[in-house]
């Protein structure tokens, strides 16, 4: 299965976001971190992205007969590649960003369904800001933008961290337009 593929499902995201930062869970732990999926489902998920490499086994224990396994990111397999952006279609796109939106409301909802919930103290925040941006100045600011995120990216799980989900999208929301004189 491509990393497209494999990734763009919501159940698969949302797995892949809950083992990040060095984290090693069991997919009972996985069921409780995405609870609106059946226990069915969530198993399922585990065993595509075991089977895509994109997680792996870190340890087997036995429990009351059964093996237990706790499993880990494969980071570097964890991502869509150059190569794959570059063939992707547009339905492809429409596809992914489905994804990437299922996975936002998910999140979101369950966030909410917290009793301890509280987006004005955890500093919640949703904004859209329409920029007028020329290509260099578009590809400084996606540039600024790595910069700032990427350091964050392997911060391992600790006690004093909690997790958050960063989702920025951008995309023109309208056409160049004509030069003067050529319309």
């Amino acid at each position: 299965m491509e990393s497209l593929e494999l990734l763009a499902h919501p159940v698969r995201l949302r797995i892949v976001h809950a083992m990040r930062g060095g984290r090693s869970l069991t997919t009972a732990e996985l069921c409780a971190r995405v609870p609106d999926a059946s226990k069915a489902m969530v198993y399922r998920h585990v065993d595509l992205l075991v089977a895509g490499g994109v997680l792996e086994v870190a340890e087997e224990r036995r429990v009351r007969g059964a093996v237990e396994r706790r499993y880990r990111l494969r980071q570097d397999l964890a991502v869509v590649d150059a190569e794959t952006l570059e063939r992707l279609s547009r339905d492809d796109y429409r596809r992914g960003f489905a994804a990437a939106l299922a996975v936002l409301v998910a999140e979101f909802d369950a966030y909410l369904a917290r009793e301890d919930a509280d987006p004005t103290a955890d500093l919640v925040g949703f904004r859209q800001h329409a920029v007028w941006l020329s290509r260099d100045e578009l590809l400084e600011m996606i540039g600024e933008m790595r910069d700032a995120i990427a350091p964050r990216l392997n911060n391992p799980a600790t006690p004093n961290r909690r997790r958050y989900l960063l989702s920025p999208v951008l995309f023109p929301v309208e056409e160049l337009p004509d030069a003067p004189g050529t319309g």
